[in-house]
């Protein structure tokens, strides 16, 4: 027996009410992102007012104001000396920062179902994590010379553990019972490994990823004001040198914003995308 076919009125009702729900959906969604993002400009503006305050009782020798610092760096993006650099340490920082992601995840998640994988890597994690950055630097400098080696290494082993921690705690401190209850529903591995353990462990992964993120920016300019002749840290030691506090802060706004623009532009989608389940439940 063959269902009767929906009056085109009832079709345009139903058609109608999912577009309604569809357009509400996106007016939440658009209206939570809007109200985030007023709360960190309000952030960024309570910052810059106090920076304004102090710059004001220091003078322009020892602190700029945030007006001189954005005129600097205006100069620098207009007259095209800014972008190389930013390109180039923004390059190095991002490989070193891939590279621990990859690493870091795939044996953090393989320690984190092995206890014994877990109690072996602990004491390299704890070297790894306590070794200070400028030691891996210096060992870098012999290791591979003034190049992109020693900025790209010293990144990839000062963010791999945090990383690998990351990992490994989101694949231990999975719930049993829920495993029990993915065995008892006859889920297959995939859905089991998509509805189960993906957001649990992404739930610890993105903030490791977010933390190493600005590990990486850090330590890159850092290794380049040591070890090369370009990027954002080498033209800080030659601010530096000249004595010149609004281009060294200049420099400082232009890493910043590069990587604010890779965090809210590449992972914050990413993440939204990966934990939508967070809004349904």
């Amino acid at each position: 027996m063959t269902t009767p076919d929906r009056p085109p009125a009832l079709a345009s009702l139903s058609r109608l009410h999912l577009l309604r729900l569809a357009l509400s959906e996106s007016l939440r969604t658009t209206g939570h992102y809007l109200w985030s993002g007023w709360g960190s400009i309000a952030a960024i503006c309570l910052f810059l007012t106090a920076w304004d305050a102090t710059a004001t009782q220091l003078g322009t020798l020892i602190l700029p104001t945030p007006i001189e610092a954005l005129r600097t760096l205006q100069g620098l993006l207009q007259d095209g000396s800014a972008w190389p650099e930013i390109v180039t340490t923004a390059r190095r920082a991002l490989i070193g920062f891939g590279l621990s992601v990859v690493a870091g995840s795939v044996l953090g998640l393989a320690a984190g179902v092995s206890m014994t994988a877990s109690m072996t890597s602990r004491p390299i994690i704890t070297v790894l994590m306590g070794m200070p950055p400028i030691a891996w630097l210096i060992l870098a400098l012999l290791w591979f010379g003034a190049g992109d080696g020693t900025p790209v290494f010293t990144v990839f082993v000062a963010c791999f553990p945090i990383i690998f921690v990351g990992a490994m705690q989101g694949t231990r401190t999975l719930d049993g019972q829920l495993k029990d209850v993915a065995r008892m529903l006859g889920l297959g591995p995939r859905l089991t490994l998509t509805d189960i353990y993906l957001p649990h462990v992404v739930s610890y992964l993105f903030p490791a990823w977010i933390a190493a993120l600005g590990m990486s920016w850090k330590i890159v300019v850092m290794a380049e004001l040591l070890s090369t002749e370009d990027g954002i840290g080498a033209a800080l030691a030659v601010t530096r040198s000249h004595l010149d506090t609004a281009g060294s802060m200049a420099w400082i706004l232009a890493l910043i914003g590069s990587l604010l623009a890779i965090e809210y532009l590449l992972l914050e989608p990413i993440k939204r995308k990966v934990e939508s389940w967070r809004d349904t439940a």
